[in-house]
Formats: C-alpha cells, structure tokens, sequence
C-alpha cells in the first residue's frame, strides 16, 4: 500500500492496510466504523455517478486507491470486472491478459516468461500471459500500471490486483452507502478455463460472492438500498442464468453494433431491436451501451440520435452509457474541449439514468453546480 493515499477520507486506512498487505487475503469484510443506520444513503434524485473502474483517471484501474479517491469524490457506485484466477479466485481485472497496454508489470518476473499462451478469446486468437493461468498467490506478486500513457504514471508499480472480495470491502467500509456495480467478465473464456471442484460455474460463484457479503434486494427495495448493486454483462445468457440466482437488479451492456456476443453470437445491432428488449427487460433493469450507439458520430462530431433510449425507456428500462473520459482525445468535437458540456448534453438532452466515468469527482462537481437537490444529497 503507497502512503500517497493515506489522506483519502471516508475510511478505516489501518485495518485495510493490514487486510491488502496479506498475500492472498481473502475475508470477511472489515466491520465499518459507523452502523448502517448512521450511514448517508444512496442519493437516487439524479442521475448515478459510475466510477468506471474507479477514479482511473488518477490512478491505475481497479485498485484500491482508485475505489477509494472515487468515494472520497462523490462516487454513486464503483464499478469492476470480474474474471477468476487459475485457483478460481475472483478477481478484479478488466482483460484476460495480463500484459495488454502494459496494465501489470508481469514482464520483469522471469519466473513467468514461460506461461504466455495463445488462446481464443472472443472469437480471436491472442497471446500473452492469461489471468487464467496464474494463482492468487502468483496474480498478488504484480503491480498495476496506468492504462494510458497520457494519464499520471507516478502510481506505476505500487498497488496489487485485488479479489473481488477486497473490492467489496472497500464499498462495505465507506463511511456512506456506496454501492458496487461488478461485470461478469468474458464468461465464456473464464467457463472454458477454470474448473471449481464443486461442478459450478463462474456465474453460480460470483452470485455466491455477492450472497455472502448481504447483497440482495430488486431495484429500490429496502435491503438493495442498505447495499445497493447491480449486477452487469456483455454476455446474455449470464444475466438469464444469474437472474434464478439472485433478484439483484441486472444491466445489459452493449458494445458496437457490430460486434458479436461472446455466448449467443447475436450483433449488438440484434441486441437493440424492439423484439429483443422485449424479451431482455423480463430479466434486466437497464441497460449500458457504448455512448456511440446512442448518437450515432460523424468526423469525431455527434451526429443523428438514435431511438435507443426513448426504446429502454418506454419499457420501463434505466440507461446508463460508457465511457466518459475528460481528454480531448475522448470528447466529440461539440464539446469545444469541455467535459461539463458533455455531461450536460447526455443528462439534459439525451436523459440517461447513470453514467460510467474516469473522472468521478468531475461528474459530481456537475451535478452539485446544477442540481437544486444537491443540498439534500
């Protein structure tokens, strides 16, 4: 754990630097230092603010400083992905390799220059050091790096991959409700590759994970708000099976509309028909597509929008798009390089439900400068 962080607020910083410093570690939940009772609730007036794998604009992804400065910043929920470790450990990872866009320092370990495999994932063959093919013990051994290389590089190398357990914990001991919104990552891939003796999948794991820790409760119903989450997928047929698990509320991602599913190999494009968000909203709350998908773009320039959202929303379904990132490099040219008119064009105009970010506290400053409630939240 770097000392760097050590002034983020909102949190018990001795029991967790005790818990992510064991090698392996994984427990109970910390108690939290306030009652669930003496908790500021869920804000649900407006909008949600999504911490896309924490506040990853400032520090790598998925970690326990980035979860932590997104809270600290106003987070509605932080958001991971979920895939298993060769022991069938869930972790939070965002890809299968370990070695894609130098995420982890994997390389400079000499003792696993022999692991790199070639698989299939997705429907392409890739090669590189796979999650899948590593314990636990191994996986905590390697240090996170910032995915791109414009972003903060001084956080290279100084934090962990933590479990999907620690992830929890992190939600569970803030000194405010703050929910979680963990995606079952690449489920076909993790099916295929990692065995648990007891003959279940890795969806029937993951609900067991959120189970244990007191996740339940449909959307808005008096147990979800005490530990609010939802529960996401790229992957169908994970959110069908899930949805005998568990009444926690479901998001369906969407990708481009040309892209295939990993598991029933429907397009994006399929995914969006009327007949299918007919058949989906029996089993899902929302859903979260690629902000392209739901204005279509021309030359980096927004151009026509779509019926995507007044389609969701006229079956009762919440939309929650990804991602937004505050870099010229990310916003559409209509923005004249300003990330609050973005945000005010897709709450004000488009009138999504949630949004995924990289910069949380720059969506929260938002929200307080604009909302009239946001002196009661």
């Amino acid at each position: 754990m770097n000392i760097d962080v050590v002034h983020l607020t909102g949190f018990v910083l001795v029991p967790f630097l005790i818990l992510l410093t064991v090698r392996g570690c994984v427990g109970r939940p910390l108690p939290s230092k306030l009652h669930d009772s003496d908790k500021q609730p869920l804000q649900t007036s407006r909008p949600y603010n999504i911490a896309h794998r924490g506040a990853n604009g400032e520090f790598p992804e998925e970690t326990t400083a980035a979860y932590m400065r997104a809270i600290e910043e106003g987070a509605d929920f932080i958001e991971t992905d979920i895939l298993a470790s060769k022991d069938g450990v869930l972790i939070c990872s965002h890809d299968v390799t370990l070695d894609l866009n130098n995420r982890t320092n994997i390389a400079n370990f000499s003792q696993f220059a022999d692991r790199k495999r070639t698989y299939e994932v997705q429907g392409v063959n890739m090669t590189g050091w796979f999650v899948v093919d590593f314990t636990l013990e191994e996986l905590k051994l390697l240090r996170v790096n910032q995915r791109f290389s414009f972003r903060d590089q001084q956080y290279n190398g100084k934090y962990p991959i933590i479990t999907f357990e620690e992830y929890i914990s992190i939600a569970l001991n803030a000194e405010r409700v703050v929910g979680i919104y963990p995606e079952i990552k690449n489920p076909v891939f993790i099916n295929k590759h990692v065995k648990w003796s007891d003959g279940k999948k890795f969806e029937d794991k993951f609900v067991e994970t959120l189970t244990k820790y007191g996740y339940k409760g449909s959307y808005m119903s008096k147990e979800w708000l005490k530990q609010p989450a939802f529960v996401q997928s790229f992957a169908p047929s994970s959110l069908t099976y899930t949805a005998d698990l568990t009444d926690l509320p479901k998001i369906l991602l969407i990708d481009d509309v040309t892209v295939r599913t990993e598991d029933t190999n429907q397009t994006y494009y399929d995914i969006t028909s009327d007949s299918y968000l007919d058949f989906i909203k029996n089993y899902v709350v929302g859903i979260g597509p690629w902000k392209d998908t739901i204005v279509n773009t021309e030359d980096n320039y927004l151009n026509e929008v779509t019926d995507l959202v007044a389609n969701a929303h006229a079956r009762g379904l919440q939309v929650h798009p990804y991602t937004f990132r505050n870099e010229n490099s990310f916003l559409h040219l209509n923005f004249h390089q300003d990330p609050y008119s973005e945000y005010d064009y897709w709450i004000n105009k488009i009138g999504i439900d949630g949004l995924f970010t990289d910069f949380t506290g720059s969506f929260h400053d938002f929200q307080e400068w604009t909302s009239p409630l946001s002196s009661k939240n």
